[in-house]
């Protein structure tokens, strides 16, 4: 089955040093990118992560310090991973509780300005737990009756993603092949950010998800204590939340000379 695409979708999947989405850093990307007339074209690099790899990670994806010791810095990567993904949806396993989020922090970091307003973002995980509540190597089994020999490895397991996807459609009647149908399908919870620290409420207005304020506006925590703004530019929370946060500052502030 081909996927009834309006443009590219870039499946991808990422090795890291860890899991959490502020501090752990890229170690290996690989991204397939599918055009509307059913063209591919894929892409594997390996990072230095410029900090070291936990032991117990390499455990898992089989990537050490040696091993991308000599590798470009993602910094030194970013325009040229930014430019095959900058028109295109994005779609992975797990991506929008992790891939994504840990993306585009280091985007952010690389001084890219990436954002996902005009993308979708369809999450094979989601659907999958939907209908079968499985991971992805019994997802391959499941759906194209193969073994995923190759798993932790970043080129396999965006390979397997397509696939999966692909059967899915072909299984389910009730899912649609049109990307937009996907991405809200395998999205959970709408944020207003990568992390989940801001939601929106049913008019569609910025909250906290947490603290104090969980489940007051934005815009009114900033009216009511603007110190608290401050603390949370300062404070560990990741940089596409602060790019988020500031944007309704100025939002507020321009609604204001308005």
């Amino acid at each position: 089955m081909q996927l009834n695409l309006n443009k590219p979708i870039c499946f991808f999947d990422l090795e890291t040093t860890g899991i959490n989405i502020s501090k752990d850093r890229v170690v290996e990307i690989s991204i397939l990118k599918v055009y509307p007339d059913g063209k591919e074209e894929s892409k594997t690099w390996r990072v230095n992560p410029e900090m070291p790899i936990p032991a117990e990670v390499t455990l898992i994806h089989g990537i050490s310090d040696a091993d991308v010791a000599d590798k470009p810095t993602f910094k030194e990567l970013s325009k040229e991973i930014y430019n095959m993904i900058k028109d295109s949806d994005l779609g992975g396993f797990n991506s929008n509780r992790f891939d994504i989020p840990l993306l585009a922090e280091e985007m952010l970091r690389a001084e890219v300005d990436f954002d996902m307003k005009n993308r979708q973002s369809v999450d094979v995980q989601t659907i999958f737990h939907k209908m079968e509540q499985r991971t992805l190597s019994a997802a391959y089994k499941f759906y194209c009756d193969k073994n995923l020999d190759d798993a932790h490895s970043a080129e396999a397991d965006t390979k397997a993603t397509y696939e999966v996807l692909k059967a899915q459609l072909s299984k389910y009647d009730s899912l649609e092949n049109d990307t937009k149908f996907l991405a809200e399908f395998s999205s959970r919870k709408k944020f207003a950010d990568f992390a989940g620290f801001l939601i929106f409420n049913k008019k569609g207005e910025e909250c906290f998800s947490f603290g104090k304020h969980k489940g007051k506006r934005v815009v009114d925590v900033m009216e009511q204590e603007p110190g608290y703004f401050g603390w949370l530019l300062n404070a560990d929370f990741p940089l596409y939340t602060k790019k988020v946060l500031t944007a309704i500052k100025l939002r507020r502030f321009n609604n204001k000379l308005d």
